[in-house]
């Protein structure tokens, strides 16, 4: 027994190392196909439109790149000059508007020092008061109304009986009043001037006696030249002056409302103008900055305008304050930017066009040389190495092609030598698979021929089930092999004529791992394993070696498993006759679902049907197989003897 197991051990190393040399061989081959297929593969790019690119890029990435950073500079210079003639607009009008209240706040001080020093507590009821008042309106139009309102007597008063009441006169004089305390000068909130539709502003200074306040001075001043301060153009409204990229301004009170605006009817409703958060802005400041640049948004037809604003403080007392406010669409304020933008678009245009047409040209008579190489370097990726290249010239293409096809010269004669060496190599790797396979089902009679009948069986499965050629050739040598690990079965289980016991059963059914283990110490084996070492796997998991079921079994040890079986059942064994096709192809068919796989026992069947599957029936000599004792026996009622020796 030592000298059998030394001398199978022997033959074992010997096939592993001639399965190694030829499995080099057989991976050169492929390594040789893989490129070319790649080659084929892989979409080509013409240089002309590489050449082109690069034109394009090289002519329009810098204008682009330098128009961009341009427009984004001159926009930035903009938005900031913008910002300055803002802030500096609203300043100048503030302290315009400043100086038009300081002159009549000068002008109710005059007149209430000059009653003081007539004696302003001795106001006599017919001192000719009212025309000296009607006099003054003549003399100044903006002055709405005039009034001396003593302690102690009749007021005397003179106003624009067009522009203005006596009701609304006597009111403003009753407001201003009520909060005239002490020397100060009281200048009350601007109000619309209902009858005459216009705002107006009262101013009021004490006449003093000494510590005594025993009359004052009410004016009541227009607006108008407020409103004419805050108007860019008499013929546009604020839409108009914003839709031209104009600043729109306007002037505020301490509650945020209108008094003095571009459209008219905004001041005499007094509208909030709260919703801008350039006048929130305002009124969280109030006097503690005199004037600021505030950038926000605002919704305008339904969508969200970028704003510039600005705003200034109108000091014209110290408890009466307004805000003149400045606000102006930014893309229409930087509307030059963006014609720059246009422009510099239409020139980019341009120079892509003139790129093209002129790097066409020269770009074509470049790359057709290239193109001729690209030609015969596909034609030798196509297995042809008979044509050559023409490319003439002085240049170092003229030099490529000659090289180029010097180095066909040598291809074609170092993949001829290639190609015989690896159809050889490869012819050998099959013989010797068939060889071991033979010697392993030559310790048999009765399963002689039966490796090679499986490998055919399983390719013609594989085939039906249309799957690739490379899977195919993998389950040709798989099958091929799948019973090697019997070369380490002992001869007395492997040969024994009658039935296996338990012990001997579970000797014969770890025949895949001994395969397993001989064949994965061989790198160029690893594709064939599967066959080998699953094909007594079921699909119901109840197979072994490993208990698989359903998609965890390989495909290959599917097919082969079917094309074992089938096999088994029709040649003659120690333990049952040859079935024929018919009731062969019913046995298989009862199993499916349980055992095998139902697309594999389908094709199994197609190919049989198509004739490509014939029952291989092995016939021995009765006489030389007496010690057999071979009786004809039915199949068991499941295949598990047939899986456990075939």
């Amino acid at each position: 027994m030592k000298l059998i197991d030394t001398q199978r051990a022997n033959q074992l190393i010997l096939v592993k190392h001639r399965l190694a040399g030829i499995g080099v061989c057989h991976r050169r081959l492929l390594a040789l196909r893989l490129p070319i297929k790649m080659f084929e593969r892989l979409a080509r790019i013409r240089l002309l439109y590489v050449v082109l690119a690069v034109l394009l890029l090289v002519g329009l990435l810098p204008l682009s790149v330098a128009g961009i950073l341009l427009s984004r500079r001159t926009a930035e210079e903009l938005r900031a000059i913008e910002g300055r003639y803002q802030a500096q607009l609203v300043r100048d009008k503030a302290r315009q508007i400043e100086l038009y209240g300081q002159r009549y706040r000068e002008v109710v001080i005059g007149l209430a020092r000059a009653f003081e020093i007539a004696g302003g507590n001795r106001l006599p009821a017919d001192s000719g008061y009212d025309a000296r008042l009607q006099k003054s309106l003549q003399d100044d139009p903006n002055l709405i109304a005039l009034a001396i309102c003593p302690v102690r007597g009749e007021i005397h008063r003179a106003f624009q009986v067009d522009l203005i009441k006596r009701e609304e006169v006597d009111q403003r004089i009753s407001e201003v009043l009520a909060h005239m305390s002490g020397r100060g000068v009281v200048i009350g909130r601007p109000q619309v001037i209902r009858s005459g539709q216009e705002m107006g502003l009262t101013i009021a200074a004490p006449v003093m006696s000494g510590e005594e306040i025993t009359a004052a001075v009410i004016a009541i001043v227009s607006f108008q030249e407020v409103f004419k301060a805050v108007q860019q153009t008499s013929s546009k409204g604020a839409r108009e002056l914003m839709d031209a990229g104009l600043p729109v301004v306007f002037v505020v009170d301490q509650n945020g409302r209108a008094v003095a605006h571009p459209d008219a009817a905004v001041a005499f409703s007094e509208r909030p103008m709260t919703d801008l958060k350039v006048v929130q802005d305002w009124l969280e400041t109030g006097a503690q900055v005199q004037s600021a640049l505030e950038p926000f948004s605002l919704e305008r037809d339904g969508r969200v305008t970028p704003m510039l604003g600005s705003y200034a403080t109108v000091e014209l007392n110290k408890n009466s304050l307004l805000g003149v406010i400045a606000i102006q669409d930014e893309a229409a304020a930087l509307a030059s930017v963006g014609d720059m933008r246009r422009q510099t678009l239409f020139i980019s245009m341009l120079a892509a066009v003139l790129a093209l047409v002129f790097g066409f040209y020269f770009a074509d008579k470049l790359t057709r040389p290239v193109r001729e190489l690209a030609a015969g370097a596909q034609r030798i990726a196509a297995g042809d190495f008979s044509q050559r290249v023409k490319v003439l010239g002085r240049t170092e293409l003229g030099e490529l092609g000659a090289s180029f096809n010097q180095m066909t010269d040598q291809v074609e004669r170092f993949v001829g030598d290639l190609q015989r060496s690896a159809e050889e190599n490869h012819e050998l790797f099959l013989g010797t698979v068939k060889a071991l396979a033979a010697a392993i089902d030559g310790k048999d009679p009765y399963t002689r021929g039966h490796s090679e009948r499986v490998s055919r069986f399983s390719v013609a499965t594989a085939q039906a089930l249309a799957l690739p050629e490379g899977e195919i050739e993998k389950i040709r040598i798989s099958a091929l092999l799948h019973d090697i690990g019997k070369i380490g079965i002992d001869d007395r289980v492997l040969k024994k004529p009658s039935a296996l016991t338990d012990e001997e059963f579970e000797i014969m059914k770890s025949h895949p791992q001994k395969g397993f283990k001989i064949m994965s110490q061989i790198p160029a084996m690893r594709d064939f394993l599967p066959g080998m070492y699953m094909h007594h796997e079921m699909i119901n998991g109840e197979g072994y070696p490993q208990g698989l079921q359903g998609n965890q079994i390989p495909m290959q040890a599917r097919v082969v498993s079917v094309a074992d079986t089938f096999d088994a059942m029709t040649t003659e064994r120690p333990y049952q006759r040859a079935m024929d096709l018919e009731a062969a192809l019913t046995r298989l068919k009862s199993f499916v679902g349980t055992r095998y796989d139902a697309r594999v026992v389908a094709a199994f069947i197609a190919a049989c049907e198509a004739g490509r599957i014939r029952p291989g029936v092995t016939r021995v000599n009765r006489k030389q197989s007496t010690a057999r004792n071979m009786q004809p026996i039915s199949l068991p009622p499941t295949p598990d003897s047939v899986l456990a020796v075939s």
